[in-house]
């Protein structure tokens, strides 16, 4: 990982999982060890879930289809929170949606498709998409016994838990390092944002953009919170050519393509990390009824449409007013 420490700074970045990271800490005695904490959670995350690791957990479970699959702890949080999400949104956010993302190019890690791209001398298709989509299996057909650490996944159900072990790990890295350092912390990994412990005062200010990689430099809106996690899922950030046209990386499961292009950008706020990109994806994949949906469920949101039109719900500020 890159990024570095100085004495008496609060803040660290640096680059994982083909995105950026960041760590803020309010005590500057605490950042050394808020890293070693950070940097365990993610390995440990990485090891247990990643998708383009051959020898992750997760893989190797996979290579034994329809037997019963003793998980480590960590990757049985992750599957435990993977199922929770997919049955809190109605499996509009579902683990079994590999053979689909795998069908639309998204078949290796999204640098490894950008550096295709940027090496081609023309502007060309890259990734392996199909013609042919694929719906997600659903994952009500996972046997998983959380108290028991046990998983059968049957023969031809793949996982991919890309939509929430990133914005879980924010969560559980957080979390460690309050408890480890007494400090406040602010974790952000990609567009998840998890915050434990006392905030600063006035909360932790966020700045929000299509892009979280330019949103501190050029920020749409900016909003502060104090406890929980806000994250922003969006159509613009992880996408790629390929020879059916142009893909990015929601997918919606019951059609196992794409979700027809209402929103290019969803932020929500919401209990934890983990709960807040959910809602965030799954408001993409929504549509038209995404705002209603966040609204009946009292999460602040803030969506913007294909043209840059921003609408806020629930107590969302609008962008005019910049404040929580």
């Amino acid at each position: 990982m890159n990024g570095s420490l100085s004495t008496g700074s609060t803040r660290v970045d640096f680059q994982i999982w083909s995105t950026t990271a960041t760590l803020v800490v309010t005590d500057p005695a605490a950042l050394a060890v808020a890293r070693h904490e950070l940097d365990d959670e993610l390995a440990s995350i990485e090891k247990a879930c990643s998708r383009f690791r051959p020898d992750s957990e997760i893989n190797a479970l996979l290579r034994t289809p329809g037997v019963e699959v003793e998980l480590s702890p960590v990757l049985n949080d992750a599957m435990s929170a993977a199922l929770r999400v997919a049955a809190a949104t109605g499996y509009l956010v579902d683990p079994t949606v590999a053979a689909a993302v795998i069908a639309l190019g998204y078949d290796r890690d999204i640098r490894a498709l950008r550096d295709m791209l940027d090496q081609a001398l023309e502007v060309a298709a890259v990734g392996t998409a199909t013609a042919a989509t694929r719906p997600a299996p659903g994952a009500w057909h996972l046997q998983h016994d959380a108290g028991r650490r046990l998983l059968t996944v049957p023969a031809g159900v793949g996982l991919d838990l890309g939509a929430t072990a990133k914005a879980l790990a924010a969560d559980r890295a957080a979390a460690r390092i309050t408890r480890r350092t007494g400090s406040g912390v602010l974790v952000g990994l990609g567009g998840d944002i998890a915050v434990a412990g006392q905030a600063p005062a006035g909360g932790w200010t966020i700045a929000v953009a299509d892009d979280h990689r330019h949103a501190e430099a050029a920020p749409q809106t900016r909003v502060a919170i104090t406890a929980g996690g806000l994250a922003t899922s969006s159509t613009t950030t992880r996408a790629w050519r390929t020879p059916a046209g142009a893909r990015h990386h929601l997918v919606d499961p019951r059609t196992g393509e794409n979700p027809v292009p209402w929103w290019r950008t969803v932020s929500v706020a919401a209990g934890s990390a983990l709960d807040a990109n959910a809602a965030a994806t799954a408001a993409i994949i929504c549509g038209e009824r995404a705002p209603a949906w966040l609204a009946a469920q009292s999460l602040p949101s803030r969506l913007v449409d294909m043209g840059g039109q921003a609408v806020t719900v629930a107590g969302w500020p609008d962008d005019e007013k910049q404040a929580a």
